[in-house]
């Protein structure tokens, strides 16, 4: 392959791969808590349910059901949708208070 030839095909512009979001094997869980436990190498998202519907109980007990694991990078960019994702929320139905 001549020179030219090799910068004409680096010059080129790649085209992006498209992306195909496969749920066939998808399941749905429901969490009413979360909460998150990492390490320099990954970060855990932990979910579950509790049902302690007393508000003077000594011990609320949740049931965990699912743990999501991912690099810090993962999570940066699960991090950015959230905030989008949340802000539109907010715009549509009022802001959440914790």
């Amino acid at each position: 392959m001549s020179d030219q030839a090799t910068v004409q095909n680096m010059q080129q512009p790649q085209e992006a791969p498209t992306l195909v979001w496969d749920d066939s094997a998808m399941q749905t869980h429901y969490a009413n808590v979360c909460n998150v436990m990492g390490t320099r190498e990954e970060m855990a998202l932990l979910f579950g349910a509790h049902q302690t519907w007393q508000q003077d109980a000594k011990e609320v007990r949740v049931a965990l059901s699912n743990r999501i694991v991912m690099n810090p990078y993962a999570a940066k960019r699960l991090h950015a949708l959230l905030e989008i994702a949340l802000k539109e929320y907010e715009g549509r139905y009022g802001e959440l208070k914790l």
